[in-house]
């Protein structure tokens, strides 16, 4: 029977990575693939070669990605933008939901932005507790007024799903900085503590 059991859990120890890893591909395969939508049925490439080929939405979205920031960096497409902005703020409800996905957005996926690049230590739910978490920037306005002491906000992911999680504000002196690069620290955080990341210090110079 020992030898039956190992068997098995060498076979769940490579089934499932790769299994996993191909049902969230596929599912973002088929995700992209509605941007197929846009294009004329007759020019769908199912209808063209007779026979459906997965994956080539994922390339029209890049194509338009692509020609979208093409655009979009000259002058022309820079006005263009700033002209919808525009238009979308005057109307209610929606300027609200763009406005604040539009900020969120930037800070993102912006060249210059802070967000999601540094992975600190924070004591969470509780002191005594720790946990990974991410910096997404500093408090201003009002809350930044209220806390008076250098606070910086932070992101705490839930595991195994860290898309889900909790934001808070937290002394900066409170935070720990950790040399790991943000994928590993994700990493770490979904593996459950399991995928630990090399300790920096302990790697020695090639």
């Amino acid at each position: 029977m020992a030898p039956l059991r190992k068997w098995f859990f060498t076979g769940l120890l490579v089934i499932v990575p790769g299994a996993i890893t191909i049902a969230v591909l596929n599912w973002i395969v088929g995700v992209l693939d509605q941007t197929l939508l846009i294009l004329p049925q007759a020019w769908h490439p199912d209808r063209v070669l007779g026979f459906h080929i997965p994956g080539f939405g994922v390339l029209l979205t890049l194509v338009i990605l692509l020609v979208v920031g093409a655009t979009a960096s000259n002058f022309a497409g820079r006005k263009l933008v700033e002209w919808g902005d525009r238009l979308v703020s005057r109307i209610p409800v929606v300027r609200s939901i763009y406005s604040s996905v539009k900020q969120v957005s930037d800070t993102l996926f912006s060249e210059g932005g802070n967000a999601f690049r540094t992975a600190v230590l924070v004591q969470w739910p509780r002191e005594g507790v720790w946990t990974v978490a991410f910096i997404t920037g500093t408090p201003n306005g009002e809350v930044a007024a209220y806390l008076r002491d250098e606070f910086v906000s932070v992101y705490v992911p839930t595991t195994p799903n860290p898309t889900g999680g909790y934001f808070v504000m937290v002394r900066k002196s409170d935070c720990v900085e950790l040399d790991m690069s943000v994928d590993a620290a994700l990493r770490y955080i979904v593996s459950m503590g399991v995928v630990a990341p090399a300790d920096p210090l302990s790697e020695t110079p090639k």
